[in-house]
């Protein structure tokens, strides 16, 4: 009887190793910073990932500033990363100034996004004066991205 007992504590306790030695996998996550511009632009921070966690930052011309936690349901998850996806390449792509503008409006806001998911970061950093009329259709993805999320009442506008 004993030997049963002590079997079965050693079997318990290897369960118990083996699964507090597992990596618990890293959730999506997708961040999504506006910055500023010359007049009053909203600027903020908001990060979701897939497990419902939301951290919205504002910075300059928002409701709300510093940072504030909620949640985001499965629902309002899968719109945001919709809206984003097609943006979404390998690496870090970058339009602003210089390469990749032809024409540049000045004073504009720029929006960065970085998607990660444990091993795979890629990243989009774009002014929205950057050849509007080139880039025009990832400008309309991005304005329609952050109205997924219930953050309207952080942003103000």
């Amino acid at each position: 009887m004993q030997r049963w007992h002590w079997a079965a504590l050693v079997s318990i306790a290897s369960g118990l190793l083996v699964a507090e030695g597992e990596a618990r996998p890293t959730p999506e996550t997708i961040s999504y910073r506006t910055g500023p511009c010359y007049g009053t632009c909203p600027a903020y921070r908001v990060t979701v990932s897939a497990d419902g966690k939301g951290v919205f930052e504002g910075e300059r011309f928002t409701k709300v500033t510093g940072s504030h936690t909620f949640r985001v349901s499965k629902a309002e998850w899968l719109e945001f990363r919709r809206r984003l996806q097609p943006l979404r390449g390998q690496g870090t792509v970058r339009l602003e100034d210089g390469e990749g503008c032809r024409i540049m409006a000045t004073d504009m806001p720029t929006v960065e996004v970085r998607w990660s998911n444990g091993a795979r970061a890629s990243n989009l950093r774009i002014n929205y004066g950057c050849d509007p009329a080139r880039y025009g259709w990832m400008f309309t993805h991005l304005r329609e991205a952050p109205k997924a999320l219930p953050i309207a009442a952080l942003v103000g506008r």
